[in-house]
C-alpha cells in the first residue's frame, strides 16, 4: 500500500467526515466505522477524483468499502 496515497486519503476523510486521523487505517470501513452516509460517500469520491485526477464510475463506488480499497483503486487507476 502506498503510504503517500494513504495519507492523502486519510486527510480527505478527516476533512470531509470530521473524524480523528488516529481512527483511520487500511481496514477502516467508510460507512460502518466512520459513520458516512451515501451523500458523504459521494462527496468523498468527488474529492478523491479532484485530488488524484481520476474518475470513479458509479458502478465502482460500492466496491470501495474500506480505506485500503480506496488506496488500491487509486494505485491501479491514477
Amino acid at each position: 500500500m502506498d503510504n503517500e496515497i494513504f495519507e492523502k486519503v486519510s486527510d480527505i476523510l478527516v476533512d470531509q467526515l470530521g473524524v480523528e486521523k488516529e481512527k483511520i487505517d487500511e481496514s477502516t470501513e467508510i460507512i460502518a466505522d466512520l459513520g458516512a452516509d451515501s451523500l458523504d460517500v459521494v462527496d468523498v469520491v468527488q474529492s478523491l477524483e479532484e485530488k488524484f485526477s481520476i474518475k470513479v464510475p458509479n458502478a465502482e463506488i460500492e466496491s470501495l468499502k474500506t480505506v485500503g480499497d480506496i488506496v488500491n483503486y487509486i494505485e491501479a487507476n491514477a
